[in-house]
C-alpha cells in the first residue's frame, strides 16, 4: 500500500514554505470553515456538493512539520464515501543548502482506494496551487461559495 505523496524544492525559506503551507485558503479553499495553522485548529472543506472533509492538526512544529488528522468525510462519488476519515496529510519541510524541499503525503490514499485516482489529481492541482502561492505569494483555491 503506497499513499499518495509528492515534494517540491523551492529557494524560499522552511518560513516563507510553512506559512503557505497554513495559509489555507490561500491554496486549497477562500471557503475553509474554521482555522488551520496551529496544533490543535480544526477546519472543514469542502468543494461543491463533491467533497466535504474535517481537519485536525495534530503536530505543528513550526518551519518543519504540520500535520493534520481528517476527523470526518465525505466523498459522494465513490462506494465508501469516508474513506478520508481516519487518514492522515502531512507537510514535512526541509532546509539543506539554501534550498527547501516540502515533502506532502497523504497517508491512507492509497491505489487499493475507489477515489484514489481523482483524489491524487486533486491533490496534484492544490500542490501546485500551494506550490505557486509559495513563489508568487498567490495560489488558485476555490473561490469561496
Amino acid at each position: 500500500m503506497k499513499d499518495f505523496t509528492t515534494s517540491f524544492t523551492f529557494t524560499q525559506t522552511p518560513k516563507q514554505v510553512f506559512d503557505a503551507v497554513t495559509n489555507v485558503r490561500g491554496w486549497w479553499s477562500e471557503g475553509l470553515e474554521g482555522q488551520s495553522a496551529q496544533q490543535g485548529d480544526e477546519f472543514v472543506y469542502r468543494h461543491k456538493d463533491i467533497h466535504y472533509s474535517r481537519h485536525r492538526l495534530t503536530e505543528v512544529i513550526p518551519n518543519k512539520k504540520i500535520v493534520w488528522l481528517t476527523t470526518d468525510a465525505s466523498i459522494n462519488f465513490v462506494d465508501d464515501k469516508t474513506e478520508w476519515t481516519g487518514t492522515t496529510i502531512t507537510f514535512n519541510i526541509d532546509e539543506k543548502n539554501g534550498q527547501t524541499t516540502l515533502r506532502f503525503t497523504h497517508k491512507g490514499l492509497t491505489p487499493q482506494l475507489d477515489c484514489f485516482e481523482a483524489c491524487s489529481g486533486g491533490w496534484n492541482y492544490y500542490l501546485q496551487s500551494l506550490h505557486d502561492l509559495v513563489i508568487t505569494g498567490k495560489g488558485h483555491p476555490d473561490e469561496a461559495c
